[in-house]
Parts: C-alpha cells; structure tokens; sequence
C-alpha cells in the first residue's frame, strides 16, 4: 500500500494496530553505516513490538521506504528555489517575508507529520555536531523534531547516539535543548557523554550503551571466511576527507598525507605477497578510491594492480560479504571497523574522530589505532605485523567482547520496552 504526504506518495508497511513509531536520521543517503544502524533497530523493535507501525524521517526518504518497507518524510524540504541574491538588503526580505513564513509552515508541516505517534526515536547517525551545518540533518532539525515530537505527546528517546563536533554557540544551544526534552538518553561511550557535558548539558540518569551496529540481525552476518583466495587477503578500508568533523581547522596536507601513507602501506602489502581488497562505507569515497589509485599506479606493475580487489559495496549486505571474504582489517570509516569486529575480524583502525578511538579501547585493541591527523605508513606496517602475529589469541577476545555488546543492546532494548508498555 502506499500513503500520501505532502505531495509526494512513499511506500508503506502493511497497516497494522499499535505503536506508532518514528525515526530520526541521516537515512537513505549511501552512507552503509547509518544504514546498518537503521537495520539493526528497526530488526530490534519490529521483533519487540510485531504490531508496531514505524515511520522516517530522514534525509532520503525515497530509499529508506523502498529499502526498509516504511512510511518515510524528508528532515526538511525546500518550499522554494535556492536564492542567489548578492544585495544585502534584497537577503533580508526574502529572509522576513519568505524564509520565517516558509520555516513557520516547516513545524507545522512537522506537528502534521507526527500525529497519532507515541515514540520518536533519534538512534545514533552522528546528528549531535554542526560540522556539516546547523541547519539540514544538523542541530536545528534534530531540536524542532524534537519540540514537535513533545508538543504532539510522544515519547522522545535518543538511543546510542554519539556527540561533537559542536563548534557554534547556537548549535550548543539547540543540542542542549533538545537532549534535555528526551525521556530516555544514551550514548554509545562515554566520550559523547562527556562531551555533551563539556558543551553545559548536565547528564541524569543518562547511559553507555555500544553502538547499534551491534545489535545487527544474526542472519545477515555472515560467520565464516568466505575468501576462496589462498592468499592473504587485507581489507584496506578508504574513506573522504572528514574536514571539520575531525579537527576545528582542516588542512588539504591531511588528506594528501593519508593517501601518500596508504599507498606505502599497500606498496608493502602488495611486495609481499598479499591482496589487497579496496572498501568503502559511502557513495562519497568512490572519489577516494581513484585518488589512492592514481598515487599507486607508479609504483606497481600490472601484475600487480591485478591483485588490488575493487568492487565497491552498494549495501549493507555487499559490504559485509567483502569484509567476510578478508583476513585483515586497516579502515577509516567507524562503521568498517565495527562491521569487522562483527565479523570476529582483526582490525586497524585509522582513526579520524573519537568515536574510532573510543571503539577500539572499548575492543581492547587501542593499540592498533592511528590518529588519521598523524598518519604514518611506517607505524601502520609495524602495527600490522604486529596484528598479524597475534591475530590468534586476539581473536577470542573479540569474539567476547563482540557477544558483551550485543547482550548489552539486548538489556537496552528490553529497558526501552518496558518503558514504552509504562505508557
């Protein structure tokens, strides 16, 4: 069935009686990590709540319905053309007379789409910064969805989120203020914890929760080396500049020196006779992959480019079969390196914010994280070979470590459950 909104028609779940559930989040956009999280709650809760109806709000709304089977709405969608007035003056009355009345009937738009929903749930997807604008999927939507979810009575839950950057005082302002309407409120570590404090936003009650990630379904993962390479096979995980999401003043040198450093990583990989399959985590980082390949191609001979594997995932499932079908794991993208770990797979993470950092301490392996703003090809090999000689005994601890997160969204998602059934 289908459902109209607004003007645009998105494919629905079948109807059914009970709960009314809406998402929050950078949905539907490629990127393989939020897409893994919106699987692995809306698994969790469809089993928890079967007659449940779930709703997105979400950045692409097109591809969250048809991918997931549910109501989707766009976080916020123009009214009218993009403006390219240059007069000062000109600005200030499109702003009065067509921006405030267009943002007024955005809430209400927004008070419209929330009716009959009894919980709105913001689960992870990096909404709490401003690195990439205050407005779109930044603080402003995250604060009005949530004033709108409160004026429409639900129950506002962020769940395993993660925090900063935040570099703007408004910004600090409208994540404080949305926070501090939230009946529920976990983190994914305690380093977003703390930096929601470190921003005046004072925690009660609040929780350390894994990532969602983990609570992935069972039958997606899949358990077994499925390489048919009788080589070595090491995932070397690539990934677009962060820019202002990883440090306050982003410098192009970064980036150059990240690429010239893997490419003395792969160099080496490839002299010694390992493969080297090429992942990615985002539309965005195909650019990236080409960028690493062009540095590459004076070094290698043609035999060798033919042991580089580049087949780049379009899903979440695509990526996981990749990952399944390596030995080794050196990513930059958080979700590569905790899909690996799901994997039981012995990882390297080039860290480029603090989440990466705070996972693989989490893991016990910080000592195979680099930061990605001190990238060293030399330290990586060393780190590497390093990982390479105590894969074996690092792998039970994975293993538990992996199984300990799960069971700890298991607890989250009950304590949820019985909250929700207190309504």
């Amino acid at each position: 069935m289908s459902q109209k909104l607004f003007g645009k028609r998105f494919r629905t779940g079948p109807k059914q009686e009970g709960t009314r559930v809406a998402f929050l989040g950078h949905f539907g956009k490629d990127n393989l990590g939020n897409e893994s999280t919106l699987q692995a709650i809306l698994y969790q809760l469809r089993r928890l709540l079967p007659d449940a109806k779930f709703a997105c709000i979400c950045t692409g709304p097109e591809a969250t319905a048809t991918t997931h089977n549910i109501t989707a709405v766009p976080i916020s969608r123009p009214l009218f053309r993009a403006s390219t007035l240059h007069n000062g003056i000109a600005k200030l009355l499109r702003s009065l007379f067509i921006g405030v009345p267009s943002e007024l009937y955005r809430w209400l738009e927004a008070f419209m789409t929330l009716k009959g929903t009894d919980v709105f749930i913001v689960p992870g997807t990096g909404l709490l910064t401003d690195a990439y604008g205050v407005r779109g999927w930044g603080p402003y939507s995250t604060f009005k969805w949530s004033v709108v979810a409160k004026m429409r009575g639900c129950k506002l839950l962020f769940i395993s989120v993660g925090a900063g950057p935040i570099y703007g005082r408004l910004s600090r302002f409208l994540v404080r203020s949305a926070l501090a309407l939230a009946d529920f409120r976990s983190y994914r570590d305690v380093r977003s914890m703390r930096y929601v404090e470190s921003i005046g936003f004072v925690p009660t009650s609040d929780q350390v929760f894994p990532d969602l990630v983990f609570s992935l379904p069972q039958t997606v993962i899949p358990h077994e080396n499925t390489s048919k390479n009788p080589k070595c096979v090491v995932g070397l995980g690539l990934m677009e500049y962060a820019g202002r999401y990883s440090v306050a003043k982003p410098s192009p040198t970064t980036y150059r020196n990240y690429l010239e450093n893997l490419v003395i990583f792969a160099s080496w990989l490839l002299t010694r006779g390992y493969d080297v399959r090429l992942l990615i985590g985002d539309s965005g980082d195909r650019a990236v992959v080409e960028d690493f390949r062009s540095l590459l191609n004076g070094r290698l001979s043609i035999h060798d480019f033919g042991r580089i594997i580049d087949e780049p995932a379009a899903s979440v499932e695509q990526l996981l079969s990749q990952l399944a079908a390596t030995d080794i794991v050196v990513a930059t993208r958080f979700h590569n390196v905790l899909l690996a770990l799901l994997l039981n797979k012995p990882v390297i993470s080039i860290s480029f914010h603090h989440k990466c950092a705070s996972l693989m301490s989490q893991m016990g392996l910080s000592e195979y994280c680099q930061d990605i703003n001190d990238l060293k090809g030399d330290r990586l090999i060393e780190q590497f070979c390093r990982l390479e000689k105590n894969a074996g005994s690092l792998g039970p601890m994975i293993r538990q470590q992996v199984e300990e997160c799960r069971k700890a969204l298991d607890d989250q998602y009950h304590l949820i459950l019985q909250d929700l059934e207190a309504r």
